[in-house]
């Protein structure tokens, strides 16, 4: 009677628990997520336009140089969470932000931080993210939006040359970007001091907690002043988010501008594979049509996603893959070519459900359903940025 009682669980426990293995190579088991929460309706026709924004970038109390720089890139307008949280930091308060991906948050952040490091060389500030590839990303928006000033910055991340990093952060960067464990690493080795930072960002919290990297960000914050701006961003808000709030911030201004959990521009659905079909054949069908002109495939593991890309090729089809397994310079080579379309389809797992800004992606494609719900919402947010129309799929089986 024991023996098939504990068959029984165990049986009831896989059907409610999925397999996952993390970026950190942990085993970790995840809740089954239920189907409806994959089938979502675009709200059609509803912009940022419809807001009405108090300030325009002119408005801003900062440097001149900086608000031609940003006029001159194409802003327009700022966004809604631009246009909440930039006054707040400029008065130099906690700030916690609460947005979607493809909102501006970055220029939110940079535009006030540039200004304060330009109007005092003495100023200094970081930025943490929980991948390389999103805090590539801040760097380079910063240096699209920092011409003729006087501040520079510095992206350390691992995976990549850590020598050329400590040169660059002896010249005295104003800005330093980077990810927790490389920026643990330079402050163990006494390249980066600390106490000259009083700024600093954590861009992407909840994807900081989800892998596992707070020890490491509670290790760099509490290194630095005790006075300090902290400035804290997340797509989503939980209790644990709650608790890193209470934790690093000081009576922080709250600016959420999420009315759902996913982006109102993604149309959602699921595609049920029917019997005697594989998802590899439904796949194939739905790239040869024409509105599948820029697709962005999740698969779970990382041999999955290379066989998926692989066999992609097979058929014909122009794709390249993007894992943990690949080296730096191959992420980001495969990365460009998706950027500038020279392949249709990009193959990832999550490392790039988050933070990459990729330009007017058609549709995104759950090959493989995510290990939580939260994981789904920062892949979908790869599609329907920027005020776009996107699409989102999830294949069950």
């Amino acid at each position: 009677m024991k023996t098939k009682s504990f068959k029984r669980k165990t049986k009831k426990s896989f059907y409610q628990s999925r397999y996952k293995r993390s970026s950190s190579g942990k085993r970790n088991f995840a809740t089954k997520i239920n189907p409806n929460k994959f089938i979502n309706k675009a709200i059609k026709n509803q912009k940022d336009e419809d807001y009405k924004a108090k300030n325009n970038f002119a408005d801003f109390k900062i440097n001149q140089q900086l608000i031609k720089n940003v006029l001159n890139k194409g802003y327009k307008k700022p966004t809604p969470i631009q246009d909440q949280i930039i006054p707040y930091v400029l008065e130099n308060k906690d700030v916690v932000g609460i947005a979607d991906t493809g909102t501006g948050k970055t220029v939110a952040f940079l535009l006030p931080l540039i200004n304060k490091l330009s109007n005092n060389s003495k100023e200094k500030a970081l930025i943490i993210t929980p991948t390389r590839e999103l805090a590539m990303q801040i760097n380079l928006e910063f240096r699209k939006i920092v011409g003729g000033m006087s501040v520079f910055s510095v992206c350390c991340v691992g995976g990549m040359n850590i020598g050329k990093q400590i040169s660059k952060l002896r010249r005295g960067p104003s800005l330093v970007i980077g990810t927790p464990g490389r920026l643990k690493d330079l402050i163990e080795r006494k390249i980066i001091d600390l106490r000259l930072f009083n700024s600093v960002v954590l861009d992407e919290s909840d994807r900081i907690l989800d892998m596992g990297f707070i020890k490491d960000t509670r290790f760099i914050i509490n290194k630095m002043p005790q006075e300090k701006q902290v400035l804290l961003f997340s797509a989503t808000a939980s209790s644990k988010i709650e608790t890193i709030i209470r934790e690093f911030t000081k009576k922080a201004i709250r600016i959420s501008i999420k009315t759902r959990d996913t982006s109102k521009n993604v149309d959602q659905d699921v595609i049920r594979i029917q019997s005697g079909k594989n998802k590899m054949n439904v796949l194939s069908e739905l790239l040869n049509k024409k509105e599948f002109n820029k697709v962005l495939v999740f698969g779970r593991t990382r041999v999955g996603v290379e066989r998926i890309s692989k066999t992609l090729i097979v058929k014909g089809f122009q794709a390249e893959s993007i894992h943990g397994d690949k080296n730096n310079f191959q992420r980001q080579k495969a990365l460009k070519s998706f950027q500038k379309n020279k392949v249709q389809v990009l193959v990832a797992t999550d490392v790039a459900a988050r933070g990459l800004n990729l330009f007017r992606v058609s549709h995104v494609i759950n090959y493989d359903i995510p290990a939580t719900y939260q994981d789904y919402i920062h892949r979908i947010g790869r599609t329907g940025r920027w005020n776009q129309q996107g699409v989102a799929l999830t294949f069950i089986d």
